[in-house]
């Protein structure tokens, strides 16, 4: 059976997803299907990504040297991947620096997986969202090379940052990411945060919100809903890293000076 109606519409698809597609023409063998695979990966038509993940060639170049879209593979990693941290701002064209390595959340096991120059890592839903069954809180379907991708919202996708800023990078990396986003949904960024119950990101979120009270027009109301979860002691925005800060008393939040003296500006 010829595959290149199925191929054209599926840049990077699963064994799954071809099955399906091989399902609906009347029953196949396994084996037909994988001898299927076999001889268009030997003709160069698709080129393996890991077991179960493939990539089609385009018409023109070698498997060698094919374009290969990141982020249809992370996509695609799992049943459930959702594209999120700094890959989200990414995909959305929002973020300041362009990474090789790429984030999805998911309940799959942790996996790392290289390919190319490429790093594809599973980050695990929070279990607060896991707990009420609202992982998908703030994910919205978005359509890549004709295929439909899940990705964090542009309001989750910053309170997700602020909780996990390792996955992103510099605390220049995030505020000049985040600034560059000229809307946000700020209800949903509250309810989000608040979903989320960490006192420290609820902080960081009414922190950084603060700063930005006029440019996203950020109310008293916004600021309020957060001040009353913030903590009850000062927390450093990130506890494992105790850097010299100044204690901001209303969010009882120690903040990294490179942030209130946005250090960054003074090399441009």
């Amino acid at each position: 059976m010829k595959l290149i109606d199925f191929f054209e519409e599926h840049h990077v698809f699963t064994v799954a997803e071809l099955s399906e597609y091989l399902s609906k023409r009347g029953p196949r063998d396994p084996w037909n299907r994988k001898k299927l695979l076999d001889h268009h990966r030997k003709q160069g038509r698709i080129v393996s990504v890991r077991r179960g993940l493939y990539a089609v060639v385009p018409s023109g170049t070698t498997p060698e040297h094919s374009p290969v879209d990141p982020y249809l593979v992370a996509a695609k990693m799992a049943d459930d991947s959702v594209l999120c941290c700094h890959t989200a701002l990414e995909f959305y064209g929002k973020a300041y620096s362009v990474y090789n390595r790429f984030h999805y959340f998911s309940r799959s096991r942790p996996v790392t997986l290289r390919f190319r120059s490429y790093e594809f890592r599973r980050v695990a839903f929070p279990k607060s969202l896991l707990d009420v069954g609202k992982e998908t809180f703030e994910v919205k379907v978005a359509e890549r090379l004709g295929l439909d991708v899940k990705v964090t919202s542009f309001e989750r996708t910053l309170v997700d940052v602020l909780h996990r800023p390792h996955l992103v990078g510099s605390w220049e990396e995030i505020w000049r990411s985040l600034e560059s986003i000229e809307f946000f949904n700020l209800n949903a960024v509250v309810d989000y945060a608040l979903l989320l119950g960490n006192a420290t990101t609820v902080s960081k979120v009414g922190f950084f919100l603060e700063q930005h009270r006029e440019t996203l027009m950020v109310s008293d109301e916004h600021l309020q809903r957060l001040w009353k979860h913030r903590p009850q002691k000062p927390h450093y925005m990130v506890r494992s890293e105790r850097k010299p800060g100044r204690f901001i008393d209303k969010w009882n939040l120690v903040v990294p000076l490179e942030i209130l003296t946005r250090s960054w500006m003074e090399t441009l």
